[in-house]
Order: structure tokens, then C-alpha cells, then sequence
């Protein structure tokens, strides 16, 4: 197998499994809110649920745990490590992946190249598999971190067009991924409209996050169009859900793929 396929592995599965119309389910992990002993049931529970992905940072992250908890990951699971950096400094490169994120939603310069400038030696030193991901924050009805920190607002929860138009630039400049995100603990999650919407107009995966709380929603996320769900703040309060999350996302198809 050659270095650039093994550079590419976890984009390639992530385009794989659309084309085949499989989802996936990736467990958000904030270094801030595990201690050894909640890690540890996380890793074990999203292992036994099939879990594809475990994504790993937050808007914060103000503890030093975050090379830790990769590191633990890693050590336990053979479950594929994708950082979701809030910052620059969210780097380690003992995962597998980065969502390389540019927020395309907002227009705080900062957040859509002038953080990357910066980081980009460091990044490309790394070693980790770069997944330039168009990130897109959706209101959810509540303050979030994300939006405080970007100084940025998000997109309104009923303008389906202007998501649609958003995220048809990020996959023409050049993202790999478009990343809808109504935020941690978000009162009303991003409509299927909307993502039906969204998906039906982009070529590339897919990922939707932010108020995800039952295992229906999370499938119907799926037959609108979402390729990954990524929940985090609803099994933070209950790790059974990650089991029942994962059936009801593994058997979801597009409503469009549906004869």
C-alpha cells in the first residue's frame, strides 16, 4: 500500500461509504470533560457499539489532556482518531486525522485563513492525515462557545438557501467535507430540511452535529442526507445512547437511495 493512499485512508473510507450510502457515527470527545475512569467506559462502550470515528477536541479546551486522551485512545481501540480543533494549539500528532476547519459560515478572517497561516508549519509537520473541512455553525437556539469565541454569527435555522450556497462555495474552493454544526447543546437541531437540502447540492461528505439527542433523530438526519452524525454533549449525560445512536445510523440510507 503506498504512503499516499495510508496519508489518505480515513477521507477515502469517508467518500467510500457515501457512494455506498453507509453512515457513520463519530463520538465527540472533549478532553475537558473526561477524567481516566469516564474515558476509558467511553472507549469500551463506542468499541462495542461499532463506533466509526472518535473525534477528539472542543471550542476550549483549557486542561492539558488533550495529548492524553489521544494517547489513551489510541493505546485501548483501534477505532480512528480525527482531532476537531477549537484552536491552533488542539494539535497532537499522535491521532490519525484533523479537520483542517475553515469557518465558511462567518466572517471573522481569522477563522477562515489567518489561524491556518499560522499553523500550517506545525500541521504539516505533524504527520496527520489533513481534512480541509468548510465548517459551518447553524443556530441552534442557544448561546454557543463556538460562536462567542469566533465572534461570528451563525447561519439562521430556517434559511436552508443560504446554507445550500454555503456550503456549494466551501466544496468549490477546494473543502473536502462540509461540517453543519448547531453546537454543544444546542436547543434545536439542524432540520432535516435543511440538510436534505444541503446534501442534495455537494458532492463531498457530509458531517452534521449539535443537539442530536435520540437515536430517531440521528436517523433522520441520515435519510436526509447526512453522511456522519457526530454526537457528544447528549452522551456525555447517558453513554447507553452510543449503542442505540450507532443501530439507528448504521441502518439509515438517503431518502433519495430509497426505492
Amino acid at each position: 500500500m503506498s504512503a499516499a493512499f495510508m496519508q489518505h485512508m480515513i477521507y477515502h473510507s469517508l467518500t467510500q461509504k457515501k457512494l455506498q450510502q453507509k453512515k457513520s457515527f463519530a463520538v465527540l470527545i472533549d478532553p475537558d470533560k473526561v477524567n481516566e475512569a469516564s474515558l476509558n467506559q467511553l472507549i469500551k462502550t463506542s468499541v462495542e457499539a461499532n463506533v466509526d470515528y472518535l473525534f477528539v477536541g472542543g471550542s476550549l479546551v483549557v486542561s492539558d489532556n488533550l495529548e492524553e486522551c489521544v494517547t489513551s485512545i489510541k493505546r485501548k481501540c483501534s477505532i480512528p482518531v480525527v482531532l476537531f480543533p477549537g484552536s491552533p494549539s488542539q494539535i497532537t500528532a499522535s491521532a490519525d486525522a484533523l479537520l483542517y476547519l475553515s469557518l465558511i459560515s462567518g466572517r471573522n478572517p481569522e477563522l477562515l485563513i489567518g489561524q491556518h497561516v499560522v499553523s500550517a508549519p506545525l500541521i504539516k509537520k505533524s504527520g496527520l492525515e489533513i481534512m480541509p473541512t468548510g465548517y459551518m455553525v447553524v443556530d441552534g437556539g442557544a448561546p454557543t462557545t463556538v460562536s462567542y469565541i469566533s465572534n461570528a454569527s451563525p447561519l439562521p435555522s430556517d434559511k436552508n438557501e443560504i446554507a445550500m450556497c454555503t456550503a456549494m462555495a466551501g466544496e468549490m474552493l477546494g473543502m473536502k467535507l462540509i461540517y453543519m454544526d448547531a453546537g454543544s447543546g444546542a436547543k434545536s437541531p439542524i432540520s432535516e430540511s435543511m440538510i436534505e437540502r444541503v446534501s442534495s447540492c455537494i458532492q463531498i461528505p457530509l458531517i452534521i452535529g449539535g443537539g442530536i439527542t435520540s437515536p430517531e433523530k440521528a436517523y433522520l438526519n441520515c435519510k436526509a442526507g447526512a453522511d456522519v452524525i457526530v454526537v457528544g454533549n447528549a452522551i456525555e449525560k447517558d453513554s447507553q445512547l452510543i449503542a442505540e445512536m450507532s443501530s439507528a445510523i448504521h441502518s439509515a440510507k438517503n431518502i433519495s437511495g430509497v426505492v
